[in-house]
C-alpha cells in the first residue's frame, strides 16, 4: 500500500497560486469579452441621447442621431467647406454634405417647411461656414447639427437654432425666428408669425 507524502505548506501555497492564476485568467477573459460591448455603448451615447438641450426625438436611420434633439452645446464648433448634394426628404431634416478638403460632414439643418420660410438658398458648390454641434454617428460618419449656416461669398446667413440648440421652428420661447442676414427670408419681415408660434403653426420637425 502506497502512502502519499503529506503536503507541505510550500506545496499548498503553490496550489493556491495556481488556482489564483486560473481565476485571474478567467477574469481577464471575461473582461476582454465585455469590453467591446461597453465601448460600443459609450461610443453611441453622444449620437443617441446625451445633452439633449434641443429636446428629444427619433433616431435617424443610419447615423442613429436624434432629431430634432441630439444637439450637444459642448461639441459646438464652426466648419468651413463646400456644400454639395442638398437633399429634401419628406420627413426629417434637410441635409447636405460639407466637404472641407480633408473631411466630409453631413449637415442637418431644419424641416423643409422652415427652410423654405427662411428662403434659404445654398447653391451647389457654394463655400459655406456651418456652426453647430459636431458628432460621430454610429455609422462612423461625421455630422453637424446646424445652428447657423453662412454663405461666405454673399455674406448671407440663416439661423436654425438658439445657442443651446433649441430649434427655432418649434416656438415657445418668444421672439422672432428669423434668418440672420436673410432679408426677405424672415417670416417676421414677410408678415408671418414669429418664433413664439413656430413659423407655420409649428408644424413638422
Amino acid at each position: 500500500m502506497q502512502v502519499s507524502a503529506p503536503r507541505t505548506e510550500r506545496d499548498m501555497g503553490l496550489g493556491k497560486k495556481s488556482s489564483r492564476a486560473v481565476n485571474t485568467g478567467r477574469g481577464r477573459a471575461a473582461l476582454s469579452a465585455l469590453l467591446p460591448g461597453f465601448l460600443c455603448v459609450l461610443f453611441l451615447l453622444p449620437a443617441g441621447g446625451t445633452a439633449l438641450a434641443a429636446g428629444d426625438g427619433t433616431a435617424l436611420e443610419g447615423s442613429g442621431i436624434l432629431y430634432p434633439g441630439g444637439f450637444d452645446p459642448n461639441t459646438v464648433g464652426e466648419v468651413r467647406g463646400t456644400a454639395r448634394g442638398i437633399e429634401r426628404p419628406e420627413r426629417g431634416p434637410i441635409h447636405f454634405r460639407l466637404d472641407t478638403g480633408k473631411e466630409t460632414y453631413t449637415v442637418f439643418a431644419s424641416p423643409s417647411w422652415y427652410w423654405e420660410d427662411l428662403r434659404t438658398e445654398i447653391p451647389e458648390g457654394a463655400e459655406v461656414s456651418v456652426r453647430g454641434s459636431k458628432t460621430l454617428g454610429r455609422d462612423m460618419g461625421m455630422y453637424i447639427i446646424a445652428q447657423e449656416i453662412r454663405i461666405l461669398s454673399a455674406g448671407r446667413s440663416w439661423t436654425f437654432r438658439e445657442p443651446d440648440g433649441f430649434p427655432l421652428w418649434k416656438g415657445g420661447r418668444g421672439g422672432a425666428g428669423i434668418g440672420v442676414g436673410g432679408g426677405s427670408g424672415s417670416p417676421m419681415l414677410r408678415g408671418g408669425p414669429g418664433r413664439g408660434s413656430g413659423g407655420r403653426g409649428g408644424k413638422g420637425r
